[in-house]
């Protein structure tokens, strides 16, 4: 079972300097949901950067005790460290296993980089997410249907789109954390209407979104996982 170990000040250098031995002889165990687009974009930080972890794939309307005795929250991705340490947040996770190897280097490389990947983390995860939400399940927030929020998350989308003009990925040249981090939900918003979201005038969204779905890194993390149950 994980908990979370609080340790006193004068311990935290000792532990930062144990972690790469602990991780070499105790794995992290990840509890995660495959559909969940936060566990995927966690997923997605873990494989690149070769980090080994026990995998516990979990129903989300039955939930392990051992994982809500570590995360009382209730929701995936979850990330338990060998030194007792908690991860509740998929970017937490995301930024922790790229520090210990980012070998495609999908971290951002400047302070305007930075700046560029985090608003834009933020506009996907809080305004995008919301508007996501209420387009695919308007039931859910008393709304007869989400139009309106499916026009409102387009034109979110259409940010995206007119980066993508000037350069092949969100993060810029090459795939980094600000495309991990947005690709699952432009994902969830195109399956709720393909069609629709196929016909409208962003194609190098429709290419970006086609060949992440085509690649070897989310064929490799949407692989099927029995349900975990304590041994």
């Amino acid at each position: 079972m994980c908990r979370a170990v609080i340790l006193p000040d004068d311990f935290q250098m000792r532990y930062a300097a144990l972690t790469p031995w602990l991780l070499v002889v105790l794995n992290p165990i990840f509890y995660s949901f495959r559909r969940c687009p936060y566990a995927m974009r966690a997923r997605l930080a873990l494989r690149v950067s070769n980090v080994a972890y026990e995998h516990r794939e979990v129903a989300l309307k039955a939930k392990p005790i051992e994982m809500l005795a570590a995360s009382p929250k209730g929701t995936v991705p979850v990330f338990c460290l060998p030194t007792g340490e908690v991860l509740e947040q998929s970017l937490d996770i995301m930024r922790w296993a790229l520090k210990q190897n980012d070998v495609e280097a999908w971290l951002p490389r400047s302070p305007d980089a930075w700046a560029f990947t985090n608003e834009g983390i933020a506009l996907n995860d809080g305004e995008f997410k919301a508007h996501l939400d209420r387009y695919k399940y308007p039931q859910r927030f008393g709304l007869t249907d989400g139009w309106q929020h499916r026009a409102q998350g387009a034109e979110i989308l259409m940010r995206w789109q007119a980066h993508l003009q000037m350069q092949p990925f969100l993060s810029g040249h090459h795939w980094g954390l600000l495309d991990a981090c947005v690709a699952p939900f432009v994902r969830q918003f195109a399956r709720t209407d393909r069609a629709w979201f196929d016909s409208q005038p962003w194609p190098q969204l429709v290419l970006w979104l086609a060949a992440f779905e085509n690649s070897e890194a989310f064929i490799a993390v949407m692989h099927k996982h029995s349900l975990w149950t304590p041994p």
